[in-house]
């Protein structure tokens, strides 16, 4: 974890204090019984299995807090908008959620480019931004100490990447695919940097544009360069369409890609064409019941949902929300924003059994872990020694 500094002090302590500026006769999100939180996130559209796997994980924690009557006597629950992973509706849903709904906090919003615009508004209001569902490096900041990270950055995913290619699998030729947006250009820059480090440079590069699968041209320009391996930053959509396209011209590089992707959408997308494919996973194997937090994940989310299917993306949405109730039983009766975050900050350690999370001044992100997953001929995943 990051070592504080005065500076990072000086923004923990500035955080302690944020609200009290604002302060209001009343917590808004905060009844007698009741805590209400707010998401914007994609539900609809090709990005939807990101939103909606966040939103099952979140609800089953919540359930289970609920179901044991709450916590301090209050329910929990979330008002929901849909954005469609794009940046512009989910700056108004956030403003919705402030200013109109009066959100306690705000919680799994996903995506780089989504939360790159909608990190301020909470920020500016004084809102709790908790368990965003990306790895960008902007949220990061100390001075952005009102967000509350659970998952590793794209760097320590990219990293980890370049690391097993070029020491396991001994790659020397390496091509990337991402999207043309901010969270794509945070991926090139990762992949970049751990190439760098090994002295290594990129052989080839293709974009598309987000919320689209035109990835046909990319892949004609990769191809030139013949790769080893063909590292992908994007939603399960574009890269499915591109592994299947690349399958097709008899390609046969080692393919890998980012937590992000959607893992389970991916597989079904990929059907048999994606035995083979390596996606790394920034929360343990959400199928290894060993695991306490693993365990206590797959009883809520049968509880909260009988027909849905554990997944690594609704694994994280249950860390984020198991998060929050811990910090919230901590916060006591009187909680306010303030004290959710002086909670989690001044607790710093907040072991969920098999994932432990710590947090403390300047330090906003929980976890550092980094593991590898591949994709089998019927759809199912195997962990993967790094």
């Amino acid at each position: 974890m990051k070592t504080p500094t005065l500076l990072h002090r000086a923004a923990f302590a500035a955080t302690m204090c944020f609200v009290a500026g604002a302060a209001m006769a009343q917590t808004p999100g905060v009844s007698g019984d009741k805590i209400i939180f707010g998401q914007t996130a994609a539900f609809e559209g090709p990005a939807a299995a990101l939103g909606n796997n966040m939103k099952l994980g979140i609800d089953a924690a919540f359930g289970e807090a609920n179901a044991a009557g709450g916590v301090n006597g209050r329910m929990l629950s979330v008002v929901r908008y849909d954005d469609s992973y794009e940046p512009d509706k989910s700056v108004a849903n956030t403003r919705k959620l402030i200013d109109e709904d009066k959100v306690f906090s705000l919680i799994g919003p996903v995506g780089t480019p989504t939360t790159l615009v909608t990190q301020p508004v909470a920020t500016a209001a004084g809102v709790p931004f908790i368990g965003p569902f990306t790895g960008a490096g902007f949220l990061r900041k100390p001075e952005n100490s009102n967000v509350i990270n659970v998952r590793a950055t794209y760097d320590q995913e990219t990293e980890t990447w370049i690391e097993f290619l070029t020491t396991k699998k001994k790659a020397q030729k390496i091509a990337i695919l991402y999207q043309d947006d901010g969270f794509g250009r945070v991926g090139l820059a990762g992949v970049q940097k751990a190439l760098d480090k090994r002295g290594m440079k990129l052989v080839a590069e293709g974009t598309y544009a987000r919320n689209t699968t035109a990835v046909k041209a990319a892949l004609l320009d990769i191809r030139k360069a013949d790769p080893d391996a063909v590292v992908m930053v994007g939603a399960y959509k574009p890269i499915a369409e591109f592994v299947k396209l690349a399958r097709k011209l008899k390609m046969d590089p080692t393919f890998i890609t980012i937590s992000f992707v959607g893992s389970e959408a991916l597989a079904a997308e990929l059907g048999a064409d994606g035995a083979g494919v390596i996606i790394s996973q920034v929360v343990p194997f959400p199928f290894d019941v060993s695991v306490p937090v693993v365990a206590a994940y797959q009883k809520a989310l049968a509880a909260s949902d009988a027909s849905a299917k554990p997944g690594f993306g609704s694994l994280e949405g249950y860390m984020v929300g198991r998060l929050t109730v811990e910090a919230l039983k901590i916060a006591g009766a009187d909680v306010t924003r303030e004290s959710l975050l002086k909670a989690i900050y001044g607790t710093g350690t907040f072991d969920l059994g098999g994932a432990v999370l710590k947090y403390g001044p300047g330090d906003n992100q929980g976890m550092e872990e980094v593991y590898l997953t591949e994709i089998q001929a019927d759809g199912s995943f195997k962990p993967v020694g790094n």
